[in-house]
């Protein structure tokens, strides 16, 4: 699924474990000297899709604070806007990352974390066509044009739902999952938890986490 210095990760924007692991990845690779050696190939794993439910804030208000505890640099809060304009899908954001790609999986990097920090840091709604083209203009390698005319036009929308749809007999497990050139993969790498109560009332318990793992997925790509 991947090819030598890529590492194919499939994830939500609006997922905290997922935005930690892109967040961390990216500050490693930096750190390691890698920047021009290790792409990140957003594929699409759409939360709501797969569980039939719009993006749920009770879960998020959960999980925002455990996640941001493990990277506070990321800059995390929880929602702050009103509650009128929080994003129910994020199903056009992930789209907009999927057309991206046509002007290369750096920019489509580049504007994935863009979207993420938009929503888990802003606190905008990622749901609507003028706040993600206002987002991609702060993202030097996009021609916004293209990508608003690619989002009008749907070109990637297909592209999205054939995503959604290969990993639900696939390998895929969650968000995130990456996998790489040498056949392995991993699900939510470094971290392991549990839920007490039930989701929307009760909230995670991360029983370890060792961020050390990004250096080594990083090597391996």
């Amino acid at each position: 699924m991947a090819v030598p210095g890529t590492i194919v990760l499939w994830s939500d924007i609006a997922c905290p474990w997922a935005t930690l692991a892109v967040h961390r990845l990216r500050c490693a690779r930096t750190r390691l000297g890698l920047d021009d050696h290790v792409v990140l190939d957003h594929r699409a794993f759409p939360l709501e899709l797969v569980n039939g439910r719009c993006t749920p804030r009770r879960i998020l208000g959960a999980e925002v604070p455990v996640a941001g505890s493990l990277a506070p640099e990321f800059g995390w809060k929880v929602w702050q806007a009103p509650d009128s304009e929080w994003p129910v899908t994020t199903l056009p954001a992930l789209e907009a990352v999927q057309a991206a790609k046509a002007q290369g999986l750096g920019a489509s990097e580049r504007l994935d974390i863009e979207l993420r920090k938009a929503f888990f840091a802003e606190s905008r709604c990622i749901s609507m066509r003028h706040v993600i083209l206002d987002v991609a203009g702060s993202v030097s390698e996009l021609d916004v044009d293209e990508l608003a005319a690619a989002l009008d036009d749907g070109r990637a929308r297909d592209e999205l739902i054939e995503q959604w749809r290969a990993q639900k007999d696939g390998p895929v497990k969650g968000s995130p999952h990456l996998f790489f050139s040498d056949g392995s993969d991993v699900a939510n790498p470094g971290i392991t938890l549990h839920w007490e109560g039930e989701h929307g009332s009760g909230f995670p318990v991360v029983d370890s986490y060792d961020p050390s793992i990004y250096e080594t997925l990083l090597r391996r790509a």
